[in-house]
């Protein structure tokens, strides 16, 4: 028994000497030094908080405090420079870029819930959206009532699939629902009258209509079917890395930077069209930044 148990601690210690010869993983901090570089994932169609300019260049609150978050990083880093390059995402690739490395940062317009908690990370909000419907102003609607047996659209992987869904067979409304890729092509449908209504958060929505041809042409109608927290979604299993970048989003927030980004995008003619959505701050949002978390969740 006693040389069973030589041999076995024999080999528990040789284990152990080649498992500590084994070079340590490196962390997403590590490999963003060891790089000099970081990827940025963008959006091209939710004005006003990631999409492209004239220019074709990435743009929008989202994106301005994802650089804030670069520099941050660059100084922690202790870089001269980060490069920043940029990868363009749909609702329906999004969290795939987070899970496979493709970028490091979503700078979009993504509500952090549970079920997306599931499979990637998230830091502090920086919005609170409500999800409603877009529809012609002719059609007078005011409810999703009034879309009985009728086709609503919405962008495929965003939460108001499942909310057109669950109100559609809890008030026996039938609707039938069309998935668009994006939320321009989800207008679009809207605008061939291929849709009697398009239900998205409202925000995205002003966005689109403030940047129709003829805006008036389009109204928000019914009452909000959620409530949306947007925050910067991160890659999972990244503690160092999410860790620098919540302490970043509170510096802003505290400071006040927040309050600046939030007029210059929100409250002043934005490009490319010079547009101004002249949105209050939501007093659920201004509450939120009195102590900024990552703890939320649809309401």
């Amino acid at each position: 028994m006693q040389s069973i148990l030589c041999k076995l601690g024999t080999l528990t210690a040789l284990t152990g000497a080649m498992l500590s010869a084994l070079p340590a993983q490196a962390d997403l901090l590590d490999k963003i030094r060891s790089s000099g570089s970081i990827t940025l994932a963008y959006r091209d169609a939710s004005i006003p908080f990631s999409y492209l300019d004239a220019q074709q260049k990435p743009i929008g609150y989202s994106m301005d405090l994802c650089l804030k978050v670069v520099d941050a990083l660059r100084r922690d880093l202790k870089l001269d420079k980060l490069e920043v390059n940029y990868l363009l995402v749909t609702p329906g690739t999004r969290m795939e870029a987070m899970t496979s490395s493709k970028a490091q940062l979503e700078c979009g317009s993504t509500t952090n819930n549970a079920e997306r908690r599931k499979t990637v990370d998230f830091t502090i909000a920086h919005f609170i959206s409500s999800v409603r419907l877009l529809v012609r102003s002719n059609a007078q609607v005011q409810s999703i009532d009034q879309l009985a047996g009728k086709s609503v659209v919405t962008t495929k992987g965003t939460t108001a699939v499942s909310l057109v869904r669950r109100a559609s067979d809890e008030r026996g409304l039938k609707l039938t629902l069309l998935e668009a890729p994006d939320h321009a092509q989800a207008f679009q449908t809207v605008v061939d009258g291929k849709a009697a209504a398009f239900a998205m958060d409202d925000v995205l929505l002003s966005g689109l209509r403030a940047n129709a041809a003829n805006p008036a042409d389009y109204t928000l109608a019914g009452k909000p079917m959620s409530m949306e927290p947007y925050a910067i979604m991160l890659p999972p299993n990244e503690p160092a890395f999410k860790k620098l970048v919540d302490q970043e989003m509170r510096r802003v927030i505290l400071s006040g930077e927040i309050t600046g980004l939030y007029t210059k995008w929100f409250q002043q003619p934005i490009a490319p069209k010079g547009i101004n959505l002249a949105l209050p701050m939501p007093y659920l949002l201004k509450d939120s930044f009195k102590f900024p978390s990552d703890k939320v969740d649809a309401f």
